[in-house]
């Protein structure tokens, strides 16, 4: 999609749909009544019609007689100074999906100057952007007859008349490179394990650095792993034929080359049977899912190159098979952890964090400024909080603070559950230094106090997205969370 801001009067701009927001009790924004009057109240007659209602999202086509749009789409944004973010993004969703049903190849829309109560147009038009992308992201990489390609080829936003250009242009630009961050992790998400392999997210990774200078990957096989000792994480992929990877993208964006990194460590299962410990059968299909936490630091490295931000970061993926066999690793079986720490294998169906602890020592030698790990972790998540939120769970406060808050202004929810001491003795193991499980209760919280034991020389978050990596049912797929919240992230932070 080809985005471009537009300032002049949306009235004067040749298009195949022209975008109008329209209040409820038949009243018309402020852009809307603008080309009303040029219209001679062609507008004003259908809304007072009772045919557009005015409501979230209710949408109706009309065909001007005059003007230079070819068709004006006119969309509910609800009570007039009632419109707020979350509802601002059910506009925009409703918007493009009625204009994919047209044949129009250009679309000028007039909703980022509307007044929202709790943003600003900047905001706007970066989610807007963002919203447009997910509405049009098709995925036909398996199938044999591609989708038709969207008509819609091009989105012109207008802009509030007194609004800063270069403000805007970088909302723009976010906008453009979230989207592009999002829909590389959405791709990843959905291939299938037989292609989306630990070998496959290393090469995808190569590719990445070769198409950004700002970007260097290098790739550690298991015999290197091996070398540092890293038997948790190879425990992991024992049982399978595919090969564990750790791989290590950096991006050098400080001026000093010498800058500690923001560094981000993304749980990447390509496939996870559970092992020994096998899962059921009904739904494993989408255990390929369970590499989303590297699919999303994939994406993040995308956005931040796109981006040009002035910082350095560090992506570390830990990727890896869960399969059972003659040679997987058993309930019962010890492993030492690159940390030296030794661990009783409970049940081979918590690989997450055992490839994670080992990436999460790994990433000392970069003397990072704070680490965020992103998994697909636990069902209790998903019990917990569904497909609407991520977990977080954190040892810095001050960083938690930071990413609930920005949580809220992305959108891409994420709230904090405890990570208390108290919690610690549920991990106690007869015959090790600590078990891979802790019980039945209290699972993302034993599993994040787990993964604790493993950062304690740097200030680290994690974010448990069982729940909000995909989609189930009908709409299955990856969702690209959370690649909005994680650029964000970077977007605030200094070198």
């Amino acid at each position: 999609m080809k985005y471009s801001l537009l300032s002049a009067s949306t009235s004067t701009k040749a298009t195949d749909c022209l975008v109008l927001g329209v209040w409820t009790k038949n009243k018309l924004t402020a852009q809307a009544a603008a080309v009303d009057k040029l219209l001679n109240g062609e507008i004003n007659r259908i809304v007072g019609s009772g045919d557009v209602t005015g409501k979230i999202g209710d949408s109706l086509f009309m065909h001007p007689m005059t003007g230079n749009a070819k068709r004006i789409l006119l969309v509910g944004c609800g009570d007039e100074g009632a419109l707020d973010a979350r509802n601002y993004r059910k506009v925009i969703n409703a918007t493009i999906k009625a204009i994919l049903k047209s044949t129009a190849k250009d679309a000028v829309l007039a909703l980022a100057e509307l007044p929202l109560k709790d943003r600003d147009p900047a905001w706007a038009i970066t989610l807007l952007v963002q919203e447009c992308d997910n509405c049009t992201y098709q995925y036909d990489h398996t199938k044999s007859k591609k989708k038709p390609a969207h008509a819609l080829k091009a989105i012109a936003i207008t802009t509030p008349a007194d609004a800063n250009r270069k403000a805007m242009t970088e909302a723009l630009k976010a906008g453009e490179s979230i989207a592009v961050g999002v829909s590389a992790a959405k791709e990843l998400g959905n291939l299938p394990g037989n292609i989306c392999t630990p070998t496959y997210l290393a090469d995808t990774a190569v590719k990445l650095a070769g198409q950004y200078k700002s970007l260097t990957t290098k790739v550690l096989n298991e015999k290197q792993m091996e070398k540092l000792g890293m038997g948790s994480l190879l425990s992991v992929s024992a049982g399978s034929k595919e090969e564990a990877k750790l791989i290590v993208i950096e991006y050098k964006g400080a001026v000093k080359t010498e800058s500690k990194p923001y560094v981000l460590v993304g749980k990447g299962i390509t496939f996870d049977t559970g092992g020994i410990s096998l899962k059921p059968g009904l739904g494993m299909d989408e255990m390929k899912y369970d590499m989303c936490g590297a699919a999303s630091v994939i994406g993040t490295m995308t956005a931040v190159a796109e981006l040009g931000l002035a910082i350095n970061v560090i992506g570390v993926i830990a990727a890896a098979e869960n399969m059972p066999s003659g040679k997987a690793t058993k309930p019962g079986d010890i492993v030492t952890s690159m940390s030296g720490q030794t661990i009783e294998i409970l049940n081979t169906d918590a690989e997450g964090r055992l490839v994670l602890c080992d990436a999460l020592t790994y990433v000392e030698r970069f003397k990072p400024k704070t680490v965020i790990d992103i998994a697909t972790l636990t069902g209790a998540a998903v019990a917990t909080f569904g497909d609407q939120t991520s977990a977080l769970l954190s040892s810095h406060q001050p960083l938690a603070d930071e990413l609930l808050g920005i949580s809220q202004q992305t959108l891409d929810f994420v709230w904090q559950l405890p990570l208390w001491e108290e919690y610690q003795s549920l991990l106690d193991s007869n015959f090790a230094d600590i078990a891979n499980i802790g019980g039945p209760r209290a699972g993302t919280i034993t599993a994040a106090c787990f993964l604790s034991r493993f950062t304690k020389k740097y200030h680290w978050a994690h974010l448990d997205i069982a729940g909000t990596a995909w989609l189930s049912g009908a709409q299955k797929g990856a969702t690209g969370r959370p690649v909005p919240l994680l650029v964000e992230y970077l977007r605030r932070q200094k070198a």
